[in-house]
């Protein structure tokens, strides 16, 4: 029997499954760890955090399997998205840690952008707009404030390329983590954009030259780095890619039409096209499956799971520790709070910008509001309003996407963490008007990782790569009086942001003072 292993390096931790090629999961293990946050707006990471748990989950899924090291046959790696990638030196040693997507220092370096470059060049052709998300505006970041750094800096990698040199010894990028920086990519060509390297004052040297498609060989398993996993030298390891794109295509999403929303930390809306139009404010870069044709364009809100958990952290400990205790999901008192609400949570909305805000209103300092606070809600209110709050800007964001794209599926495909929610599954529906599937497996990123990599080892046919894995089930549909309420509402939200923006922008310099 054969085997691949997938791997899912995230934001807040990394998992790794042994999945066989009829995609039954053999074994899966996963590693927490934290962000740093060393001021407001900064988000940052050390590498070797990654690596370590990399070693440590799949070390720990092959020797839970059981199975010979020779029967594993390849190993892919998805990735958050690395923002500036990592500043290493020519020993690929890091010098500073990586400003990951959640990460919004680089606003000054955004203005100049803005100010300076011809902007309608730059959306040509990357397919991607001006923003502190975009690595490219923290590269400038790096550059222009720790110009010491800088000057030492050989490459700037992802966090999945990082990796992979790590085992292999070979140094390339996949095509989705460059797509995914924006500014220097052209999206058409498939390669580096030297038109825009020169014009942003980046150095294209410090671009690694090796572009590979995701389902590509980056190189085989070093023998150190095998022994610790427990694999055999020479396994092949694939150029893997970014989780959103890898979530994707877990769900079973290789062609146009269909569509998905990862909710996590943060959340990813979506859907796969030939061509980019940055005029909508999505984000688009190649897919992870047939990426010299396929573009996969999202949305995303910056804090959407995060919001869930900003608010059991620091409103809702009674609620959140009596689960703990019973050994159960530490939301699930929360979810039996919000289900004695009614839709719309009696007037309350909530704007999720705890860490400003990507599409489609791409505004760093946005801040996230309670609006429509009277003295008969509680907390289960404000609980109901976040799950909410979160769903209004995944609409806005598909409404965004209609516009280029035009008609999509009727069913929405939910992963991640919102999945488990029974409540939030039926927010989704009557607030997007889909019906609402999740994956019958519980599996995320990493399940699309291995099934690349079975793909590539020639475990699969194409009809398998392309169907997938994947068993979906229906979670919920839309209630028309509902979502009648929430057409009203999600109007109501949309209107909220134009009109506090310069207060939101008056607290900031008030803070930043």
């Amino acid at each position: 029997m054969a085997y691949v292993i997938g791997v899912d390096i995230g934001t807040q931790s990394t998992k790794a499954v042994l999945v066989a090629p009829d995609g039954q999961l053999i074994t899966r293990h996963s590693q927490a760890y934290r962000v740093d946050t060393p001021r407001p707006g900064w988000a940052e990471q050390w590498p070797q955090v990654w690596l370590d748990a990399v070693y440590a989950c799949v070390a720990a899924c092959t020797a839970a399997a059981k199975v010979e090291p020779e029967q594993i046959k390849a190993l892919c790696i998805s990735s958050l998205y690395g923002g500036s990638g990592i500043a290493v030196n020519s020993a690929i040693e890091p010098l500073y840690p990586c400003l990951i997507w959640m990460d919004r220092r680089a606003e000054a370096q955004v203005a100049q952008v803005k100010a300076q470059q011809n902007l309608e060049q730059l959306q040509a052709i990357t397919g991607n707009g001006v923003d502190s998300y975009y690595g490219f505006t923290k590269m400038l970041w790096l550059k222009q404030e720790r110009p010491d750094i800088w000057q030492q800096t050989r490459w700037l990698l992802p966090p999945n390329s990082y990796v992979n040199h790590a085992l292999t010894g070979e140094l390339a990028i996949d095509h989705s983590s460059a797509g995914n920086i924006g500014g220097v990519y052209d999206i058409k060509a498939r390669a580096w954009s030297e038109p825009m390297l020169s014009a942003l004052g980046i150095d294209s040297r410090l671009m690694p030259p090796r572009l590979l498609h995701s389902d590509e060989v980056v190189g085989g398993l070093l023998p150190g780095p095998a022994e610790k996993l427990g694999l055999a030298p020479g396994t092949a390891v694939l150029a893997g890619g970014v989780d959103a794109a890898m979530a994707t295509l877990a769900a079973g999403v290789s062609r146009p039409g269909k569509h998905v929303a990862m909710i996590g930390t943060s959340m990813c809306w979506g859907y796969l096209d030939h061509q980019a139009d940055a005029r909508h404010g999505l984000v688009s870069f190649p897919h992870v499956y047939d990426g010299q044709r396929q573009l996969y364009s999202f949305g995303g809100a910056l804090t959407a799971g995060a919001s869930v958990s900003w608010f059991r952290d620091q409103f809702a400990q009674a609620e959140g520790e009596l689960p703990l205790i019973e050994g159960q999901d530490p939301h699930a008192a929360l979810e039996r709070l919000a289900a004695t609400v009614p839709a719309g949570s009696e007037g309350l909305l909530f704007l999720p910008y705890l860490m400003g805000e990507r599409s489609p209103v791409w505004d760093a300092k946005a801040s996230a509001s309670f609006i429509g606070l009277g003295l008969h809600h509680g907390k289960a209110h404000l609980y109901r309003a976040v799950l909410e709050g979160v769903t209004y800007a995944l609409r806005h964001n598909i409404e965004a996407g209609r516009e280029a794209v035009g008609e999509l599926d009727r069913q929405l495909i939910v992963v991640g963490g919102a999945s488990h929610s029974d409540v939030w599954m039926q927010i989704i529906a009557d607030v997007t008007g889909f019906d609402v599937v999740t994956i019958a497996q519980d599996v995320e990123a990493a399940y699309g990782a291995a099934l690349l990599a079975a793909h590539t080892a020639g475990l699969l046919g194409p009809a398998q790569s392309e169907r997938g894995w994947v068993q979906l089930r229906q979670r919920a549909v839309p209630n028309p009086a509902v979502r009648q309420r929430y057409d009203t509402l999600f109007d109501a939200y949309r209107q909220c942001y134009p009109a506090l923006k310069s207060i939101f922008h008056q607290l900031r310099s008030a803070r930043d003072e």
